[in-house]
């Protein structure tokens, strides 16, 4: 057993040195402070360590950077060097990385630039556009192990497949087609299940803007270094809000589309072929504009054409405009009904209540059928194979599972048997139900709007709190019953946590023994700084609409907060 171990501790430590030598020597920093010394590593902390140009490109948002690089004014090559420097950056402050390949990117940028020399007029509608990307992606030349120490050398975990650093998934082909520049992968939980972002390669991901907090999970990489501005954009996946909390914690928009709008044909994937609750494929993006800019591009290459689960649904314009002048009607979830919210996360949900209440949009109250109904049909779909996928990977090097993992499976690597036909099929059936139940008492809103309409978008916090304590992310009813509905989701940030206004609440009552201990984790010393964002969600196939009003809300709370639309 002793043998084991050490076999899969140095083949982690042998891949975290390849990852870390991966970046040049000159990139390198000689030393990184305590999380007591400096707890929050953006805006100011990171910018000493890059050139006044290199600031300048990175702190663009997206169509900023192709509105350049299509004029000429900036090459694709200084771009990609600057986002690679600080991506290095990010990572060396919070372990974002699983794949740097920034040599590829830097000839995929000069590749462009000559295409651009020669034609004067750019190659897509990403042209020079530096892209990140969750490790589920397959991208050419680089591994996918989605935090298994096991899938090391493999495609998925097996050998001798002939598709080891060859293959690349469909939206990987899309994103190259469009002009975009792929230059690293990110962080994620083995399994991937997890609100936090932790495996046995590079530890722990941590929250940039404060880090004693996670980043989130599971696309927690994408969050770390997005928030860091290491990324202008990335792309990661969502079955439980794998998209949405990182984007909370991270102060970032992330969209959370419904099943079957973008294309996650040929992704790695946890317990694929589990079709109860499907994962989904979004972005991440510091502004509105670019999420609307990456969902339309990559509409534009159809890829109903070459994802069979693909809706043939172009980008719909109609949709994605909210009049200056249109009153809509928002309701709010203020309680699951099983988990209270911390005070900053309370007061950021009140704080786009009020505002929109000033701009004489109508706000109702959110009682829907219950959330925790939902999350255990959710659950069950999870947990089909009663781990076997999960601990198949983990078997494959002997790893352990992280304590977070093991919550949800539990330690040993002995599965139960997997459920039946017949309990799957009454699962199934007890999620349409759930569905239709959640859709009919949507519609009865019409009574409760004054505009004889349902409400258009629901208000909801993300999770309990404005980012999980290592260890502490006990709760996921706010964000996986978007999942189990399909609802388009996308997050939007509020402030950041104020420990002399975010004081503990003294008249707190629990409704739960759970309850007392998700609030117990709050102690507003250690959130200081933190980021507290909310989500906007709509119905089914809305993202059109979902990111219109969500560009709209920011735009309201802009006199709040510096907001990147």
């Amino acid at each position: 057993m002793a043998a084991e171990t050490q076999s899969w501790q140095n083949l982690a430590k042998a891949k975290l040195e390849s990852i870390n030598e991966s970046i040049p020597n000159d990139w390198r920093l000689a030393s990184i402070p305590r999380t007591e010394e400096q707890r929050d590593v953006t805006g100011n902390y990171i910018q000493q360590y890059l050139s006044k140009e290199e600031i300048e490109i990175t702190e663009a948002i997206a169509p900023t950077i192709i509105e350049r690089t299509s004029a000429g004014h900036w090459t694709a090559e200084a771009v990609t060097r600057a986002f690679c420097h600080r991506a290095s950056l990010a990572h060396q402050l919070t372990n974002c990385l699983h794949e740097i390949f920034f040599d590829a990117a830097i000839e995929d940028a000069k590749a462009l630039d000559t295409y651009y020399s020669r034609n004067q007029k750019p190659l897509g509608p990403l042209h020079g556009l530096p892209v990140s990307l969750k490790d589920q992606f397959h991208v050419k030349g680089v591994e996918t192990t989605m935090g298994y120490i096991g899938w090391l050398g493999t495609f998925q975990g097996k050998k001798g497949t002939g598709k080891e650093r060859v293959f690349e998934s469909e939206m990987v082909k899309e994103l190259r087609d469009l002009g975009a520049v792929l230059y690293c992968k990110t962080s994620v939980p083995h399994t991937l299940v997890s609100g936090e972002t932790i495996n046995n390669i590079i530890g722990y991901t941590w929250n940039p803007k404060n880090r004693n907090l996670s980043c989130g999970g599971s696309s927690g990489g994408e969050g770390a270094l997005i928030g860091l501005r290491g990324s202008p954009v990335g792309l990661g996946t969502d079955i439980g809000g794998s998209i949405r909390i990182p984007a909370a914690f991270n102060g970032l928009y992330g969209l959370r589309p419904s099943s079957g709008r973008l294309p996650y044909e040929g992704m790695a994937n946890s317990m694929d072929g589990q079709n109860s609750v499907l994962s989904v494929v979004g972005p991440l993006a510091p502004s509105v504009t670019t999420l609307q800019l990456l969902v339309k591009s990559l509409l534009s290459r159809e890829p109903w054409l070459h994802d069979p689960l693909v809706h043939d649904m172009p980008w719909r314009d109609d949709r994605a405009v909210i009049s200056p002048d249109q009153k809509l009607s928002f309701a709010v979830l203020r309680h699951d009904g099983v988990v209270s919210l911390h005070p900053p996360v309370r007061r950021a949900l009140e704080t786009v209540v009020q505002r929109l209440e000033k701009q004489g949009h109508k706000i109702i109250e959110w009682n829907p059928p219950s959330h925790k109904r939902g999350l255990d049909i959710l659950l069950a779909a999870w947990t089909y194979d009663n781990g076997a996928d999960v601990r198949s990977a983990f078997a494959l090097s002997g790893e352990p599972m992280t304590p977070q993992i093991a919550r949800i499976y539990g330690a040993d690597f002995n599965p139960h048997p997997p459920k039946d036909a017949t309990f799957i099929a009454a699962n199934n059936v007890a999620k349409r139900e759930y569905q239709k139940e959640y859709m009919e008492y949507w519609n009865s809103t019409a009574e409760m709007t004054g505009t004889g309409k349902p409400v258009d978008i629901v208000i909801a916090p993300v999770a309990p709190f404005a980012a999980a304590r290592p260890n502490g992310f006990l709760w996921y009813g706010y964000s996986a019953f978007v999942n189990l509905l399909d609802y388009t989701s996308c997050t939007l940030p509020v402030t950041t946590v104020d420990k002399s206004v975010d004081v503990t609440d003294s008249s707190f009552e629990a409704v739960s023994e759970f309850d007392t201990t998700v609030m117990a984790t709050y102690d507003p010393e250690i959130y200081d700084g933190a980021h507290v964002g909310v989500q906007l969600m709509g119905r089914r196939l809305q993202e059109e609409k979902v990111l219109a009003v969500t560009e709209y809300v920011a735009g309201v709370l802009r006199p709040l907060r510096n907001v990147r639309l």
